[in-house]
């Protein structure tokens, strides 16, 4: 494990990022991870729960303190934890599937129409800046099938045919996500902006996506360092949207 994390592990939890919380808070760069077989109270955004057969997926939370990125562009860090985890899946999945690999905004990972994974983030404000930033992370590994109704869950194994060592994939994660972490510390909060923008789902092209008004057509023009997306309609008109606010139809 990379040596500015200080791993723990648990074979079963009620929500790794209701564990973590209970440790103080880290250096600038260093990391705690807490992972776990099994949660028995897992959630994802808006309280959404989150199926996972026991010992068979990747559920851990980070906890760090990016007291150096303001408030108001905390964005970056749901953009290095989705570019890490997107990165690590790929880079372990056969060649010919790396392509089809993908975050949809703000921070759920794709294999073409597949969800893969889903990420919680929590901060922790005081003044203009982060005291305190929890990771949440569901990544669904050597799972081989999926009982709930949620619409289009997929596993590494329903794509690759075949099971991933959770730990490797794990130390290759967290080396991605501490090196973006690293970047923006150095580099500021938007360095990793272009490269997020690259790998997202549905970069390019009229797609289709729903609002409180109804369906419509549009394509993604830009995602703000807040977060917001801005699709730009067949018309012309530039639509700003909090997560939640819209979505996409597959």
């Amino acid at each position: 494990m990379n040596r500015n994390v200080t791993y723990h592990h648990l074979e079963e939890t009620d929500s790794t990022n209701n564990y973590v919380r209970q440790f103080n808070t880290p250096e600038e760069d260093q990391a705690i991870l807490v992972a776990t077989e099994f949660q028995t109270a897992g959630r994802g955004q808006k309280g959404n729960s989150w199926e996972s057969e026991p010992g068979a997926n990747l559920l851990f939370s980070i906890l760090i303190h990016p007291a150096f990125i303001p408030a108001s562009h905390q964005f970056c860090i749901s953009e290095a934890i989705s570019l890490a985890v997107v990165k690590a899946a790929a880079e372990l999945s056969a060649e010919e599937h790396r392509s089809s690999f993908a975050i949809k905004w703000p921070n759920d990972i794709y294999w073409n129409k597949k969800k893969i994974a889903g990420i919680l983030i929590e901060n922790e404000l005081k003044g203009s800046g982060i005291e305190r930033c929890v990771i949440g992370v569901g990544l669904d590994v050597n799972q081989k099938e999926f009982v709930s109704n949620a619409p289009n869950p997929a596993s590494l194994y329903n794509i690759n045919g075949k099971e991933t060592d959770k730990e490797v994939l794990l130390e290759l994660l967290m080396d991605k996500f501490m090196d973006y972490y690293r970047k923006i510390r150095e580099c500021g909060a938007d360095c990793l902006h272009e490269e997020y923008m690259s790998m997202l789902f549905r970069r390019t092209g009229m797609h289709r996506y729903k609002d409180e008004n109804g369906e419509f057509m549009a394509r993604i023009s830009q995602v703000e360092q807040s977060g917001r997306i801005i699709l730009t309609t067949q018309e012309g008109e530039d639509r700003r949207y909090e997560f939640k606010e819209v979505s996409i139809i597959l």
